[in-house]
């Protein structure tokens, strides 16, 4: 036993020894990192960060600060209430190009507008992994936030508006992401862009609980796989979510309400799952599904479009099943011959105009629900039929197509209709007034 103590105190006095040594042989010591508060008054901004090192802190009080501004350590740039970086219409108003660096508090105004240099307010090059830009106001840049490249960064908790003067395709995106694998958009706020969020050419992404209003498209997808789109909400936008050329996404929980043209457009997207989603008074459609296949459509709630939802151009193998489809013009615009059954394991969709009972009352219609029938080929081809839609000669058309299988058209048939719509979660998070709670302010 008393060997312990002696070993103990020799290790300590050998570690102390050795530590002498390597500092009289010209060791460097560990630089400490540094806090520099910064005011327009004092050194101008730019040679303050010519001075920083890594892991140094520049906390700028209020007032403006002209750019454009680089970034070449891996710094925190944290702005009091009332600090404004000025790009001055010259490029980016920030470029960051070192890795796990923190923009922070600021608000930040006018870069360049030049579409073919991509001008961003915030521009965070491939050398910046791991970077996070949070609870900063953008303003009145081209592009708000750029992504180019960086792997595992974070875009949290902004106000981004864009340019408003400019018409809605000369402006640049809210947020744009180019092969940024592993990157996170959580929490932002997007107004007046020409998209909220473009993502090209990435993957493994992250985008969630983000607010878009007054957009050409909320979120658009081009060739971006293995990615999450949950909790956003899209609103008096062209489009909501335009998921174009991509697979395995995870679109969960979204909100589309009164965006003018779809909720959901579909192009080239397969093999993802859509569940507990809302379209809501969503324009012409709810669901637009061009060439898209092995998608699954769970418990979403489409309701109030002129269709509800839109296959078209070889959309196959899709599963749609415990979906509500609440009074839309026209339910299902199927352009095929094949038929189809939107229903498993003796689970279908809920019809708002499905007129069938449940006798037995396991929840189930007892008969099957057909959207497309002969009536709604005939109003397809023939617009002004609608007018006759309660007159004797439609109710013979419909009366005997129920007496002669054989009259019935391909397409898609429910065999399994419900009497009543699912719950859906997006619906729960819904404010008294039926709106969407308001979103978490940022801190600028």
């Amino acid at each position: 036993m008393p060997c312990a103590p002696r070993r103990k105190s020799f290790s300590c006095r050998s570690i102390l020894a050795l530590g002498c040594c390597l500092f009289g042989l010209g060791f460097p010591e560990i630089s400490q990192a540094e806090i520099f508060r910064v005011s327009p008054e004092s050194l101008p901004l730019t040679e303050v960060l010519e001075k920083a090192r890594d892991g140094d802190k520049i906390i700028l009080s209020a007032g403006t600060y002209n750019g454009p501004i680089l970034i070449n350590q891996s710094i925190t740039l944290q702005g009091e209430s009332g600090a404004i970086i000025d790009g001055q219409a010259k490029g980016h108003a920030i470029e960051v190009l070192a890795p796990d660096t923190l923009i922070s508090g600021l608000k930040i105004i006018n870069s360049g507008q030049d579409l073919s240099r991509q001008d961003a307010g915030i521009f965070v090059s491939k050398s910046a992994t791991g970077s996070r830009i949070s609870n900063n106001h953008l303003q009145n840049n081209l592009i708000g936030v750029y992504l180019w490249g960086p792997s595992q960064a974070v875009v949290e908790n902004n106000l981004i508006e864009g340019l408003q003067v400019l018409q809605v395709n000369d402006r640049g995106n809210g947020i744009q992401i180019w092969n940024s694998p592993g990157s996170v958009v959580e929490g932002n706020t997007v107004r007046y862009g020409r998209d909220g969020i473009f993502t090209t050419t990435s993957k493994k992404n992250i985008f969630r609980n983000n607010t878009f209003e007054q957009t050409r498209f909320a979120i658009h997808y081009m060739y971006t796989n293995d990615s999450e789109v949950s909790g956003n909400i899209s609103q008096g936008n062209d489009v909501g979510f335009a998921l174009m050329f991509s697979k395995n996404l995870t679109v969960r929980n979204n909100r589309s309400i009164h965006d003018r043209e779809h909720g959901f457009a579909l192009n080239y997207a397969n093999q993802s799952l859509f569940e507990e989603n809302q379209v809501q008074n969503g324009g012409v459609k709810c669901v637009f599904i061009y060439n898209s296949s092995k998608n699954s459509f769970r418990r979403n709630h489409f309701e109030g479009c002129e269709i509800g939802i839109h296959f078209t151009a070889g959309s196959e193998r899709n599963s749609v099943t415990e979906n509500a489809f609440i009074d839309n013009q026209h339910q299902v615009k199927y352009v095929g011959t094949r038929s189809l059954d939107w229903s498993e394991n003796n689970r279908g969709n809920y019809w708002s105009d499905n007129p069938s009972f449940d006798l037995n009352g396991d929840g189930i219609a007892d008969s099957v629900y057909r959207p497309n029938d002969v009536l709604d080929h005939v109003i397809w081809a023939y617009p002004s039929a609608k007018l006759l839609i309660n007159s004797p000669a439609l109710e013979i058309l419909r009366w005997s197509q129920s007496q002669f299988p054989s009259l019935q058209p391909g397409g898609v048939y429910d065999s399994a209709p419900l009497m009543t719509p699912p719950e859906i979660s997006a619906l729960r998070i819904s404010g008294p007034d039926g709106k969407p709670p308001a979103t978490k302010a940022p801190l600028q």
